[in-house]
């Protein structure tokens, strides 16, 4: 998702050697939290929000199953989150084959 172009992609690449997941959003949930440590430089102008970047998922059928979202807080990776469209949650995050990312323009 963030081998795309966009303000701020260029950093928050940087950023992932220096990464670490530091909870789940439920004992269950495949939406993770993370911190981003070391001397690592921000995405600029201190970016927060959802990366500009649609990356949909299908289920085995090629049905709508849910999207991932990447979440930035002061211009730092802060999260994973896999939102699902359905009854029951996802407890892993998607096989990459069955995502299909384009650039959008954030949530």
């Amino acid at each position: 998702m963030l081998a795309l172009e966009f303000p701020g992609s260029p950093e928050l690449r940087e950023q992932i050697s220096f990464v670490e997941v530091v909870g789940k959003w439920g004992e269950n949930s495949a939406s993770i939290d993370l911190r981003v440590q070391g001397g690592v430089a921000p995405a600029p102008s201190a970016f927060s929000g959802i990366v500009p970047v649609e990356a949909t998922v299908y289920d085995g059928y090629g049905e709508l199953f849910g999207e991932i979202l990447v979440w930035v807080a002061s211009g730092y990776l802060s999260g994973i989150e896999y939102a699902w469209y359905g009854d029951s949650p996802p407890t892993s995050l998607p096989a990459k084959g069955s995502i299909v990312v384009e650039l959008g323009t954030g949530k």
